[in-house]
């Protein structure tokens, strides 16, 4: 497998910290977007730009990742499997010791696949963009386990595929489920029914609070002061939204029924986070300097 340097892929030194590297992705994350971005290429640096934020956005993925990229590999490096990183990551074959199954997992999620080299290091286990079942106890002969989904299955109501004792199944995720219910499989469990609890899977773009759900959107300084129109992600496709003349860090603006949906469907609540770009020459300096002159010292 081919080494992959994450830190470079998302622009950001190996001692960064979490919230500078939460920083970069989003940034990234927003220019790529397959539904805002034109640029060539645009849906593959997205997943690239996954995958490394779902490396080193966890600790023990990042130290796994950290002692293998300790051995001096460069992008493109021919690695050996690294046998001793994948197996505290719940690869699949390891079954929980209470059954005779393997342990579940699911296929697919935002941002689509991660390469050979994040399965390698992580095992599959590792791939938090998909939908994952774990094992628990089996009361009454029933098989229970928490079953991962993506935000998208839910908003739309999609079948998901997983595999158990050896076989694939596609199950229907009721459209709007709520973290704690539960799917029934008849017959699919070791010595019973299947159960499967459900939990939102971690998304790149969205937060969960109830049914709303809450994305960070990166803007331009002179946005935020001058107003402007913007293309934004929405679980249901991207949409335009005005940003206020006068806005400030923190401010939240509502998209009302793009949330999960429901009996009454929650909203899309988007948090406005400003970004002072780091000048890259005499004119961007200038430009600054004229700031500093038009809006006084203090």
């Amino acid at each position: 497998m081919q080494f992959k340097d994450y830190y470079e892929t998302l622009g950001v030194e190996p001692g960064a910290g979490e919230a500078e590297i939460k920083t970069a992705y989003r940034r990234l994350a927003r220019k790529y977007h397959p539904d805002v971005s034109k640029e060539a290429g645009a849906e593959e640096k997205f997943k690239a730009v996954n995958e490394a934020y779902e490396a080193l956005r966890d600790p023990q993925k990042r130290a796994a990742y950290d002692q293998l990229r300790a051995g001096g590999y460069r992008p493109g490096d021919e690695v050996p499997p690294p046998g001793g990183f994948g197996g505290g990551y719940g690869g699949p074959g390891g079954g929980h010791p209470d059954f005779d199954y393997e342990e579940i997992f699911a296929g697919g999620g935002a941002g689509g696949g991660f390469s050979d080299f994040f399965e390698q290091v992580f095992g599959r286990g590792g791939m938090g963009g998909g939908p994952r079942a774990r094992p628990q106890s089996a009361p009454r002969g029933d098989t229970r386990a928490k079953l991962s989904v993506p935000l998208e299955a839910v908003y739309r109501g999609d079948s998901v595929r997983i595999g158990v004792n050896n076989k694939s199944l596609d199950v229907k995720i009721p459209k709007g489920i709520k973290p704690g219910q539960a799917i029934r499989l008849k017959g699919q469990g070791a010595h019973g029914d299947l159960l499967l609890e459900i939990e939102y899977a971690a998304h790149p773009q969205y937060e969960v609070d109830g049914r709303n759900l809450i994305h960070v959107l990166t803007v331009m300084p002179w946005q935020a002061a001058l107003g402007d129109t913007v293309t934004v992600p929405t679980l249901g496709g991207a949409v335009d939204l005005k940003i206020p003349a006068g806005s400030e860090a923190g401010r939240k603006l509502r998209l009302r029924g793009r949330g999960l949906p429901g009996a009454t469907a929650g909203d899309q609540i988007v948090e406005l986070e400003v970004l002072a770009p780091v000048p890259q020459n005499e004119r961007q300096r200038s430009a600054y300097e004229d700031l500093k002159s038009a809006f006084g010292e203090g």
